[in-house]
C-alpha cells in the first residue's frame, strides 16, 4: 500500500504540468474543480497565503502537502484513505499526471541537451572513443547505452571513484558480459543515490528510451549539484538571509540555494527582478543575460546587449551566445529557454555555478557530511523515499519519512489511517507536538521490532540530535539488508550474524579458499581478500587475481583491494551502499552488509 506522501505527490505531479516542482493558485483551483472538492477560488486565496512559507505566490511541493492535507482533513476527512485512493485513481484514468515529470521520464529537447553534454564532458575517454560523439539522429544516444560502459564512465564523470573500472568488461564483449556491466552500472548508480526503481540490467541492455535517459538525467543531475556546497564554494556563505545560521541555509535543497546565488547577483546588479523557479521565471532570458554579465570575467566583455531584442527567440539566442564566450554553452537551446524546460535549466544554472560562482570565499567552519550520513541518505534516496532526503536531520524530523521507512522494510507495520499519523501543515500552536507523535511512532516500531533504542525517544529525533538518529537509521537500514536475505532463504527465522559468518567461511572452505573471518570486526578483512574470495566463489574466475595485492600492508595497497572488491560485488548482482574506506578502516556495521548482500545473491543464483 502506498503512503499518503506518495499519493500527494502524484497529485501535486498531475497539477505540475511544467514539471518546475511549483504550482500557482489558477492551477490548484482548476484541477481540485475537476476533481469535485468544492473548494472557491476565494477560499484558495485566503487559505494559500498560510501555507506559502516564502511568500513567493507559488506552492512547492511541501507548501501543497501542507495544503492539500488541510482541504482534506476539512472537506473530506484526512483519514478517509477510500478518498484519497479515489483522486488518485481518478488522476491516473483522468491521465492528468504528466509523464515528463516523472524520474524515468524525458522529451526530445533533453535528449538533445544530455547528449551534448555527454559528448563534451567524455569525449577524451579512450574507451569511448568508438561510440562518441554521439549522433543526434533517432535511437544512438540508447544504442550508445548498450554495453554498460558508457554509463558507468558517466557515473565516474559526475561522481569520481565511484566505479573501479578494473572491473568493467571492455573487450570481447558477449551478452553475458554486457549483463555483469549493466548489474556493475546499476548498483553503482543506486549508491549514489539514484533511484532505479523498475530500471533492471535488461532495461539498459535494450535500450528502453525513457529508462536510459531517466537513469542519464539522474546521473548528471547529482554530478552538476554535487559542487553546491561549502566544501566547493565557501563564499555560499555570503547568500545568508538575516538571522539564518549556515546550517539552516546548507539544509535547503541544491535547486533553492542555486536559485537563491542567481538572486544574489541580479539584487547586486541592482535589477528588481526575482527568479522563483527555472521555468516561468527565465522564459524572456531577461535575468540569465543580467546573471551572465554579472559572473562573467571582465575580460570576456559579457554585456547586457541581448534585452534589446523584442524576439524572445533571438534574445535567447543572443544570449547563449554569451554564454558560449564563458565556455557555459550547455543543455538548452533558445528553443529551451523560451519554453522554460525546468530540467534542462536548472542544468544550465548549476553548469553556470560550478564554473563561475563569482562568490568571494569566507572564512567560516564547515562542518562536513560525514560518510556515514551520505550513504544513509543515498540509501534513503535509492528507495524513492517521497521527498528526496537532502539533510539527513533536517528532513527526518517530522518523523514521516522514517515512518515511510519503516513500511518499506516492513510493508504493512505503519498503520496509516488507524495510528496517529501526522501529517503537514504543523504551523499552528501544537505543531512541534505532531511531529513529536510521529517520532514517537517510529521509536515504538522500533521497539516492536526489537531494535536497541535504550535511551533513545522521539523528542531526540525531532531535536535532531545526530547520534540518535543515525543509531535508528542505522538499524533501519541493517533490518533492509536482513529482511531481504530473509525473503530469499525462504527462513522464517531472523538472519543472524553468526548465520552470515558461518555461511561466509562454509563457502569459502566448499571452494577451496584459505580465507576465512571470526566475525565482522576481524582485521584479516581490512585487505579485502576474504570479500574477493567471496565474488569468486559466487561467481567462479570473475576475480582477477593478477591485480590483487597478496599481502596489502599499506593503506594505499589496502584501498587499491577494497575498490575493485565493493565494484566486484555490485557487478555480480549485490546491492552494496558501502565504500572502500569502510572496508579498509574496519567499519563492522557496512562490512556486515557487504557480506550479506553477497549472501543475498548466492540465494538468487539459486532462484
Amino acid at each position: 500500500m502506498k503512503n499518503r506522501s506518495q499519493d500527494i505527490l502524484e497529485v501535486f505531479e498531475s497539477i505540475d504540468k511544467s514539471d518546475d516542482q511549483t504550482i500557482n493558485i489558477e492551477q490548484i483551483a482548476d484541477s481540485l474543480n475537476k476533481l469535485n472538492m468544492g473548494i472557491s477560488k476565494k477560499e484558495l486565496d485566503d487559505l494559500v497565503p498560510k501555507f506559502d512559507v516564502n511568500n513567493d505566490g507559488l506552492i512547492d511541493f511541501n507548501e501543497f502537502k501542507e495544503l492539500f492535507t488541510h482541504i482534506y482533513g476539512q472537506k473530506i476527512g484526512i483519514r478517509s484513505s477510500s478518498s484519497i485512493d479515489c483522486l488518485v485513481n481518478y488522476v491516473e484514468s483522468a491521465n492528468l499526471k504528466s509523464t515528463e515529470g516523472t524520474v524515468h521520464s524525458f522529451t526530445e529537447d533533453e535528449k538533445l541537451g544530455f547528449l551534448d553534454w555527454i559528448n563534451i564532458s567524455l569525449k577524451n575517454d579512450p574507451d569511448l572513443n568508438s561510440k562518441l560523439p554521439i549522433s543526434e539522429k533517432g535511437n544512438c544516444l540508447f544504442e550508445a547505452c548498450h554495453d554498460g560502459i558508457l554509463l558507468s564512465k558517466l557515473i565516474n564523470f559526475s561522481i569520481p571513484n565511484t566505479i573501479d573500472e578494473r572491473a568493467l568488461n571492455k573487450k570481447n564483449l558477449n551478452l553475458f558480459k554486457i549483463h555483469e556491466n549493466q548489474s556493475l552500472c546499476i548498483n553503482s548508480a543506486r549508491a549514489i543515490g539514484c533511484n532505479i526503481t523498475n530500471i533492471g540490467a535488461e532495461d539498459l541492455i535494450s535500450g528502453t528510451p525513457h529508462l536510459c535517459l531517466g537513469l542519464t538525467w539522474q546521473i548528471i543531475r547529482l554530478g552538476l549539484l554535487a559542487q553546491v556546497d561549502l566544501q566547493h564554494c565557501k563564499g555560499l556563505a555570503r547568500l545568508l538571509h538575516e538571522g539564518e545560521t549556515i546550517e539552516q541555509l546548507m539544509s535547503l535543497p541544491a535547486e533553492k540555494i542555486l536559485l537563491r546565488w542567481f538572486n544574489y547577483h541580479l539584487s547586486n546588479a541592482g535589477h528588481p527582478r526575482t527568479v522563483h523557479n527555472f521555468s516561468e521565471d527565465i522564459k524572456d532570458s531577461e535575468c540569465y543575460t543580467i546573471l551572465l554579465s554579472q559572473i562573467s570575467p571582465k575580460e570576456l566583455n559579457i554585456d547586457t546587449s541581448p534585452l534589446h531584442e523584442k524576439n524572445l527567440t533571438v534574445r535567447a539566442e543572443k544570449m547563449l551566445k554569451n554564454a558560449e564566450k564563458m565556455d557555459c554553452k550547455r543543455f538548452v537551446k533558445p528553443t529551451d529557454v523560451v519554453k522554460g524546460n525546468p530540467k534542462l535549466n536548472l542544468a544550465f544554472v548549476a553548469n553556470l555555478f560550478n564554473k563561475f560562482p563569482a562568490l568571494e570565499d569566507v572564512e567560516i567552519e564547515i562542518i562536513e557530511e560525514t560518510r556515514e550520513e551520505k550513504t544513509f541518505r543515498n540509501w534513503m534516496n535509492s528507495l524513492g523515499v517521497s521527498s528526496f532526503v537532502n539533510n539527513l536531520y533536517e528532513d527526518l524530523a517530522d518523523g514521516l519519512i522514517i515512518l515511510e521507512l519503516f513500511d518499506k522494510v516492513y510493508p504493512g507495520i505503519v498503520k496509516w489511517t488507524t495510528k496517529p499519523v501526522n501529517y503537514p501543515p504543523y504551523k499552528e500552536i501544537g505543531g512541534n507536538m505532531k511531529k513529536l507523535e510521529n517520532c514517537n511512532y517510529a521509536i515504538f516500531l522500533g521497539l516492536e521490532k526489537k531494535f536497541s533504542l535504550v535511551g533513545i525517544e522521539g523528542n531526540d529525533i525531532l531535536n535532531k540530535k545526530k547520534t540518535f538518529a543515525l543509531a535508528l537509521i542505522w538499524q533501519l537500514m541493517r533490518a533492509y539488508t536482513l529482511e531481504i536475505l530473509k525473503k530469499l532463504s525462504g527462513s522464517d527465522k531472523p538472519i543472524t550474524d553468526n548465520d552470515i559468518v558461518e555461511w561466509v567461511n562454509s563457502t569459502l572452505k566448499k571452494e577451496g579458499k584459505s580465507s576465512s573471518i571470526l566475525n565482522f570486526k576481524d582485521s584479516s578483512i581490512c585487505d579485502s581478500l576474504p570479500i574477493l574470495d567471496l565474488i569468486d566463489c559466487l561467481k567462479p574466475n570473475s576475480v582477477d587475481y593478477s591485480i590483487v595485492i597478496k599481502k596489502a600492508k599499506s593503506q594505499k595497497d589496502q584501498m587499491n583491494n577494497a575498490t575493485y572488491a565493493i565494484s566486484m560485488a555490485r557487478k555480480i548482482g549485490a546491492g552494496v551502499y558501502a565504500l572502500p574506506e569502510d572496508i579498509v578502516e574496519g567499519n563492522s556495521k557496512m562490512v556486515m552488509t557487504i557480506f550479506a548482500c553477497l549472501m543475498s545473491c548466492s540465494y538468487l543464483k539459486k532462484i
